[in-house]
């Protein structure tokens, strides 16, 4: 029997910033995550976990991510031993797959399936001039020699395939002629990120835990849906600008300059330079703080979702929302920009258009709890247990007798056809 990859010796190892490696003599689908962290770690435990497929896996710990979109390429060349059984290689957009592929002919004849948690086309950036224009042009070639490209959403593919062209134009001289993203188009598709929701059921211990937090805190009623209970906010994302955390705290500050009472758990992991609202906002909202900062483990992280009443979103950016959803999922009332991917996941009422209407959403709340308390949102069309067939499927080895022709040639082949023009005269 083929050997399985040991998830306790993959959380080990990330915990100490090593790679994982497990090279399985006989594996039929390479895994490779040049970020494993985050939702990236989460979507290559869950196939290596549950794909019938046995995978090697390969990745690199979740630091330095510029460094790992510039070099990881080279790195799984050198790392990822030949192995005849291999069929499919699935890799993150992370990944600069265009140089993997003409490092390792014999990886480049896989099936090769680029899957994008993000797109760095139309990630957001401070001022334009400072967007590194090799990310998102390194994205665009793994893309060209993919032969699935798979986004998290359709609003994540659609913001990629609709500024390729913009993009390219900011080449200043002979750039690529013939649309590029014509020939990417055809092999992409969304496809949700699969959640694990079996495991964010509300528990009676829980329920216990919630009330004495509540009584220790505000002294509250120990019924979850009483109304003497303060309405309790979560914020669950990541310490960085582009989640927009002054919207959000300016928005909470706001409720407590009109006396509202409430509860606030931030969440999210921090980094070197997290935003400065974090350390100036705290002190000011300690009298309202029930967590602050990384939950310590998974369980920690969903239990207090668990417990809270609304979830927040402020992003200026978000290509899915992982945490939103599971948010939703523990019972929270998601309450999201009208903007992003957010109206392809979530119902109408749970999106605001402007930062006014996002305060009077939490004002009202505040003001009434039981309005947040008694939305429930279907999130089980983003389950493994949904989305699991059209994985495998995915990770399936191309039939015999299927081409290994690149589908970026057949593209350029049925471009020519067409009478486009798709290469330099």
């Amino acid at each position: 029997m083929a050997a399985r990859v040991n998830h306790f010796a993959l959380r080990s190892l990330e915990r100490v910033s090593m790679p994982v490696r497990f090279d399985r003599q006989g594996a039929r689908v390479l895994l490779l995550e040049p970020f494993y962290g985050g939702s990236h770690k989460q979507l290559l435990d869950l196939l290596a976990e549950h794909l019938d497929a046995d995978a090697a896996v390969f990745t690199l710990p979740a630091k330095k991510w510029h460094w790992r979109a510039r070099t990881s390429a080279l790195y799984f060349s050198r790392s990822v031993p030949p192995d005849p059984a291999y069929g499919v290689l699935f890799c993150s957009s992370v990944l600069n797959l265009c140089e993997l592929a003409a490092l390792r002919p014999d990886l480049a004849r896989l099936k090769k399936v680029l899957y994008f948690h993000e797109n760095q086309l139309a990630y957001p950036v401070r001022k334009e001039q400072h967007r590194d224009f090799q990310y998102g042009y390194n994205q665009i070639l793994s893309c060209l020699v993919a032969d699935e490209v798979v986004f998290n959403s359709a609003f994540n593919m659609e913001s990629f395939l609709s500024s390729v062209g913009a993009f390219l134009h900011k080449i200043p001289e002979r750039r690529p002629p013939g649309d590029v993203a014509s020939l990417i188009r055809p092999k992409c598709r969304a496809l949700y990120f699969p959640l694990r929701l079996a495991d964010a059921v509300r528990t009676p211990t829980e329920a216990e835990e919630d009330v004495a937090a509540a009584d220790a805190k505000a002294k509250a009623d120990t019924e979850r849906d009483a109304p003497a209970r303060p309405l309790h906010i979560v914020w669950p994302h990541r310490w960085e600008h582009d989640k927009n955390p002054e919207l959000f705290f300016s928005t909470v500050l706001k409720l407590k300059e009109e006396g509202l009472d409430f509860r606030l758990s931030v969440l999210g992991e921090s980094f070197a330079e997290a935003p400065e609202a974090f350390s100036r906002c705290r002190p000011l909202l300690d009298a309202h703080v029930l967590h602050w900062g990384f939950a310590e483990s998974r369980e920690h992280f969903l239990g207090i979702l668990r417990r809270a009443d609304v979830a927040v979103s402020t992003a200026c950016h978000e290509f899915f929302g992982v945490a939103m959803l599971e948010a939703a999922h523990c019972g929270c009332y998601p309450l999201c920009p009208k903007a992003l991917v957010y109206p392809e996941i979530f119902p109408a009422e749970c999106l605001y258009a402007t930062p006014p209407q996002l305060l009077k959403r939490l004002r009202q709340f505040c003001r009434r709890p039981a309005r947040a308390r008694a939305l429930r949102v279907d999130t089980s069309r983003f389950s493994w247990d949904v989305l699991k067939g059209e994985y495998r499927t995915l990770l399936s080895p191309r039939r015999r007798d299927e081409t290994t022709e690149p589908l970026g040639a057949r593209a350029e082949a049925a471009g020519r056809e067409e009478g486009r023009s798709v290469l330099p005269c």
